[in-house]
């Protein structure tokens, strides 16, 4: 009998007994403590904001993203979490009259911006003209992209009106015109899983015209 048997443990449970010695040895010293005593809470920013019109002052984990913020600590559901990384659209909101995705951006960059979501934008008793287009002309079947939707639409006649050139304008040197080519480049970045694109276009360009009128 070898000497393993002979102190009644078998070959496999000196290996087990082995490894765990040596992983122990491994940690850094206090890694264990940590693991075992409750985790520190995480440090916390004051952050102030103007959401639609309001003044919010907020205390977030400088991690928090702007849509996160909106979402989980304002309560201003309808800006929705689709992919979470920027490609789809569904989060986005108008930020000093610029669109962007909001997933994308932390909350804590935005110190003192102007933020304005979709329930900033009109109410059921009063619709901003884009979303009273948006339901004339069945821009949305299921509607989860459809506050993105909008507020891009909304962020996207401001800058053609503005002159802001798009990849598809031709003549750099002269005002973007309002073609349907134009409109489908610049919402590009919002996906409809429904595919309710052509309806969105017409919604858009209902409301364009009235401007131009």
């Amino acid at each position: 009998m070898d000497d393993v048997a002979a102190i009644g443990m078998s070959r496999r449970g000196m290996l087990i007994t082995g490894a765990a010695c040596a992983a122990t040895h491994a940690l850094p010293a206090g890694a264990s403590e940590r693991q075992q005593g409750p985790s520190a809470a995480p440090p916390v920013t004051p952050v102030r904001l103007t959401v639609n019109g309001s003044d919010k002052e907020l205390s977030l984990d400088p991690r928090t993203t702007l849509l996160d913020a909106l979402r989980e600590h304002l309560h201003l559901t309808g800006t929705k979490k689709g992919c979470d990384h920027g490609q789809c659209g569904a989060c986005t909101v108008i930020v000093n009259g610029r669109r962007i995705n909001s997933c994308l951006s932390l909350a804590v960059m935005h110190e003192r911006d102007s933020v304005t979501t979709i329930e900033g934008l009109g109410t059921p008793e009063k619709l901003h003209p884009m979303q009273a287009a948006f339901v004339k002309h069945d821009g949305y079947q299921c509607g989860y992209c459809t506050p993105g939707q909008i507020c891009s639409a909304v962020a996207v006649l401001e800058e053609i009106r503005a002159g802001s050139p798009s990849h598809v304008t031709a003549d750099l040197t002269a005002a973007p015109p309002l073609s349907e080519a134009e409109i489908r480049e610049r919402m590009s970045g919002n996906i409809c899983r429904c595919g309710a694109y052509s309806n969105i276009v017409e919604a858009i360009r209902e409301v364009a015209g009235r401007r131009q009128a």
